[in-house]
């Protein structure tokens, strides 16, 4: 049996105002769906119960309030009917907000993508924070040229404060919001006249680290990728400065390449650096995805890692320890640094005052760094 063929009409706005059937017949089609089931609300499962949708509210919120056998029983038809609390909706009709902003910026000129295994730890870090003291998250990416636009979530209302990953070259801008009482924490450095709150590592210790760990292993000629401008690196910087200044041992400035944290730079640094025969004996990476990249460049260029040129990342992220060779990396504290911004920001929401935390650094070592003795 061959079916009919049911044809839309259409009106001059585009809308489907019926159907024809292939003789040209307009109507109804001869089979129709099935409506779709009506989505049970509050007040339905109040009438079922018997109860105010006060009464229902407060059971399927715990409230000791409601005696334990009617809890138990609306719990019950809610569980029976596959109901379940809108709670967006709930905390719009209580004015309560518990959302948090997780601002990851973006910076447009170097085509910076959302690839760096350091984020992702961090992110899943304050999601598990924020779950743990019944919070959300919303993840927003934002023009790290202007990170002030942030402080626009909170004036709508969409979010109660922000934590913001990094805070790249925009200090000033960052003290306006405080300024203006935005919520606010940053994962980042201490820096000087600072009136917004920070968790992050101590850079310039683990700088110092990497500094005299490659300088134990006989290197003299090391190169350090990274971009200065950012406050973080800065004091990566200062720190493996200092190692070198304790060893009375002159490091050129030649060997300082302005690298931005983008998947291939580090491998693009090593390579322009080979071209234009720049000799270097060990690599101070600031973050572990320039190391990995350095890694591929170095052994794609006939350099053996670690017996030529050891090799030192920074984060010291999961992926790190599974590269070959493991590569060397200070440890960023993510999971405790994740669960200190939440705790700093809320605190800001009661009327904390902001202020700087710095977590310590140490330098896991492995064989992407280690010579043969």
């Amino acid at each position: 049996m061959i079916g009919e063929c049911h044809v839309h009409r259409i009106d001059g706005r585009g809308n489907a105002v019926g159907s024809a059937d292939k003789g040209g017949r307009h109507g109804a089609s001869r089979t129709s769906r099935p409506a779709p089931a009506k989505k049970l609300q509050m007040a339905d499962l109040a009438r079922l119960a018997g109860v105010s949708t006060s009464t229902v509210s407060r059971a399927l919120q715990g409230s000791e309030l409601i005696s334990a056998r009617t809890r138990r029983r609306i719990q019950a038809l809610a569980r029976e009917h596959h109901y379940a609390v809108n709670s967006a909706a709930t905390r719009l009709r209580s004015g309560t907000n518990r959302t948090i902003a997780v601002v990851v910026p973006y910076e447009p000129e170097a085509r910076q993508r959302f690839a760096d295994p350091f984020f992702h730890g961090m992110i899943g870090s304050l999601a598990d924070a924020l779950t743990e003291r019944d919070h959300e998250m919303l993840l927003v990416r934002l023009d790290a040229g202007h990170l002030d636009h942030a402080a626009s979530l909170v004036a709508a209302g969409r979010v109660v404060g922000i934590i913001l990953i990094g805070q790249w070259r925009h200090h000033d801008q960052l003290n306006a919001m405080a300024d203006r009482g935005v919520p606010l924490v940053v994962w980042g450095a201490r820096l000087p006249r600072q009136r917004y709150g920070t968790v992050g590592g101590d850079n310039l210790h683990g700088g110092e680290l990497v500094g005299a760990h490659l300088l134990s292993q006989g290197c003299r000629r090391i190169l350090f990728l990274g971009d200065r401008a950012l406050p973080e690196v800065a004091q990566r910087y200062k720190g493996f400065m200092a190692a070198h200044r304790r060893r009375g041992v002159t490091h050129a400035s030649v060997l300082d390449v302005k690298v931005p944290f983008l998947p291939g730079a580090g491998g693009e640094a090593v390579r322009s650096a080979l071209a234009r025969g720049i000799g270097f004996d060990g690599v101070f990476a600031t973050s572990d995805l320039l190391a990995m990249s350095a890694i591929a460049a170095l052994r794609e260029n006939g350099r053996s890692v670690p017996g030529e040129v050891p090799v030192v990342g920074y984060d010291d992220v999961e992926l790190a320890a599974y590269m070959s060779p493991p590569i060397s990396s200070v440890t960023q504290p993510l999971h405790e640094g994740g669960r200190l911004l939440v705790e700093s920001l809320l605190a800001q929401l009661q009327g904390a005052a902001p202020e700087p935390h710095v977590l310590p650094a140490g330098l896991v070592v492995r064989a992407s760094s280690r010579r043969d003795s």
